[in-house]
């Protein structure tokens, strides 16, 4: 699992999203050899960016993003000081803009959820993608 503070980070999303693009060379998933190999990574990142950009919007900014993958799954865990529970707006709709964020994450991850430690203040808002084949 690798982490870094993004508490009183600039930029934070484009530093997120490096943070992460860097692990996934280091882990094979970059460069890409196929389309859906490149495919996968930018799901990553996507994924990535709305769940940091979700933090920065609604939960007062995140605190931390993990990484990690066991060759199978990637798992993504941003920490953030927020009391809110992200959900994909319902009902959707893709014509109106804004509010897309958790419906990208539903929709390329094999699950995602929120973990909140009793007595502490924020969350964690995790999701796990399929490592490609």
């Amino acid at each position: 699992m690798r982490r870094i503070a993004l508490g009183s980070a600039s930029g934070i999303v484009p530093l997120a999203r490096d943070f992460t693009r860097q692990a996934l060379y280091d882990w094979g998933w970059l460069p890409a050899a196929t389309a859906d190999r490149r495919a996968a990574a930018e799901d990553v990142l996507l994924v990535v960016s709305e769940l940091v950009t979700n933090a920065c919007l609604h939960a007062e900014g995140p605190e931390e993003l993990r990484v990690g993958c066991d060759g199978k799954v990637l798992r993504l865990e941003v920490t953030d000081r927020g009391a809110g529970q992200p959900a994909p707006r319902t009902p959707h709709r893709a014509g109106r803009p804004g509010g897309h964020g958790m419906f990208i994450v539903q929709r390329l991850c094999l699950d995602w959820g929120v973990v909140r430690v009793p007595g502490a203040p924020g969350k964690t808002v995790w999701a796990e993608l399929a490592a490609p084949e």
